[in-house]
């Protein structure tokens, strides 16, 4: 049995739904979940429209935004929305900026709390070299890491000890469609992450002189989060991806091949299976919601199309995914599938 010492993976993870009510004051949303979550990074997408996916965090302040589906710098241009507070179990929007508060619109926001062995968020200052090592406080060797350029515009370059990744060649990006890239020098990464710190590469995308950089780290935490891979099999009753909990968010990639969109589901915009409302990571795109995708069941996720995106025979996937229930809990009570 998975058992775990979290029994509420709701403290540090949650996905909730809103509507825009348009005011120019801002709008207060308060989480639904078992445990009150003051978040510390929190991921909007406007469901409705084709707009972009606003990105926000505590170590920033709530007014500067950056789009996960865009290479453009850090903004501070609250006309478009972000966020005025982080508060003890939600958070307020600035004002009826069309990224999280128009009126009528319908909203997501996933939302993670900084906690050892699951997220941590780290800013800094690049340097331009190599061997540059930058502190962070996840305790453990970080599963999955997004770097992104406040400064100049750049990707949002992401590595990952989950998959087949060399640190110091290989990248992928999460603004893009593109297969696992290779750069073969260090450029992005310049070698493995540790426990206690991580090294970005030598030049302006993770680590230029004079430019600030933002880093958000994700661990595998039992019974609360899980970055993993997965191989495809090409039939539309696809393969089964073990997280070890019940999810409550699913982000997946294809690696080995170009134009394979970042795909998510959560359990809120789907209140039961099979999942099929989606959106996508890089693109501004609003909700899909016209094909089954997946199943969340009481240890993972089954795939439930045959999808290039989602499960082409033979061909190899990144995700992450975090928790609604642990399998089993610290007393001995099983999950339920949905």
């Amino acid at each position: 049995m998975a058992y775990t010492t979290i029994d509420d993976p709701s403290a540090y993870f949650q996905t909730t739904l809103y509507t825009g009510n348009g005011n120019g004051s801002g709008q207060a949303i308060t989480h639904g979940g078992n445990s009150d979550l003051q978040a510390d990074f929190i991921w909007i997408k406007n469901r409705t429209d084709a707009e972009n996916h606003s990105v926000t965090d505590s170590v920033r302040g709530g007014g500067k935004g950056v789009l996960s589906n865009s290479s453009d710098a850090e903004s501070n241009n609250n006309s478009n929305g972000y966020l005025s507070s982080f508060n003890s179990d939600g958070f307020t929007t600035a004002n009826a900026g069309v990224y999280n508060n128009a009126s009528s619109k319908n909203y997501v926001s996933w939302n993670w709390k900084k906690v050892a062995g699951v997220f941590d968020i780290q800013t800094y200052a690049g340097n331009n070299t190599g061997s540059r090592q930058v502190s962070h406080n996840l305790g453990v060797v970080p599963s999955l890491i997004i770097i992104k350029n406040r400064t100049n515009a750049s990707s949002w370059w992401i590595g990952s000890t989950e998959i087949s990744f060399t640190w110091n060649a290989d990248y992928l990006q999460l603004n893009e469609s593109a297969a696992k890239g290779t750069d073969g020098g260090g450029h992005i990464f310049g070698a493995v992450p540790t426990s206690s710190y991580f090294v970005p590469g030598d030049n302006n995308d993770t680590n230029g002189n004079s430019n600030n950089y933002v880093a958000y780290l994700f661990g595998n935490k039992q019974g609360v989060s899980k970055v993993g891979s997965y191989t495809g099999n090409g039939n539309a009753n696809g393969t089964f991806v073990y997280t070890g909990f019940k999810p409550a968010f699913f982000m997946a990639k294809r690696t080995d091949a170009s134009d394979m969109p970042w795909v998510m589901i959560d359990n809120k915009r789907n209140s039961f299976n099979a999942l099929s409302n989606t959106l996508l990571a890089n693109s501004n795109e609003a909700a899909n919601t016209g094909t089954d995708r997946a199943d969340f069941l009481s240890q993972g996720v089954k795939i439930r199309t045959n999808s290039t995106a989602w499960n082409a025979s033979g061909a190899s996937f990144i995700f992450m995914a975090f928790a609604e229930n642990p399998f089993v809990t610290s007393t001995g009570v099983p999950a339920t599938a949905r």
